[in-house]
């Protein structure tokens, strides 16, 4: 896969590039600001762009910005956001432009280099790749909101592993019970979230988009 990398600290971004290039994927290019990102996409031919939030010329919202602009006119490029920081807004803007090839970690919480290669990988094939971290964030972000408030307990605590991109029989090992339950969870929350039926899989992107909208 061809890769981009937007990183304003320099052994960071060297480090990237090192990993990436050794798993076997093409480092195009790599970038310390936002400005560098957004001409490098609009002239190379890129799968992944792997960006920082924060970056010059500002250094404090630039780099997700330009990963929000990235989505609305390059929407095949995947996007891997890796921060220090949850930028809530951004983030649930991020996630509501588009249907999947969108990512957010957190760099201090990523502990395993096998872990961040399957995540860009993921990424770059059109899943949505989330730290739990982010995705509590996110969800206590929207709690107030409507028609969440219908959701019981347990169903938001489905919805949160759908989030994190989990199948049923992941969810199931996750939470100790059975499939069967978690496919009931999942109708619930399509149900009080007012989703008709339609292809399953879209019904799960906008579920988990619902409450990130918040």
């Amino acid at each position: 896969m061809r890769v981009l990398i937007a990183e304003d600290s320099v052994l960071l971004r060297a480090g990237l590039t090192r990993l990436l290039v050794d798993a076997g994927e093409e480092v195009v290019a790599s970038v310390g600001d936002a400005d560098a990102l957004l001409e490098a996409v609009g002239r190379l031919e890129i799968d992944l762009a792997v960006i920082d939030v924060r970056m010059p010329p500002t250094h404090t919202d630039d780099g997700i910005r330009a990963a929000l602009t990235i989505r609305e006119h390059h929407p095949s490029v995947g996007i891997l956001v890796l921060s220090q920081y949850v930028e809530e807004r951004y983030a649930s803007d991020l996630l509501a432009a588009d249907a999947g090839g969108v990512g957010y970690l957190l760099k201090d919480r990523v502990a395993d280099v096998g872990d961040f290669l399957d995540a860009v990988r993921r990424v770059a094939g059109g899943e949505t790749v989330l730290d739990p971290e982010v995705v509590g964030q996110l969800l206590a972000r929207s709690r107030r909101q409507e028609p969440l408030a219908r959701l019981s307990a347990r169903e938001r605590e489905v919805l949160g592993l759908m989030a994190e991109g989990r199948s049923n029989n992941a969810i199931a090992r996750q939470l100790v019970v059975s499939d069967g339950a978690v496919e009931k969870h999942v109708s619930n929350i399509f149900t009080k979230l007012d989703l008709l039926p339609a292809d399953e899989d879209n019904r799960r992107v906008l579920a988990v988009l619902r409450f990130l909208e918040g």
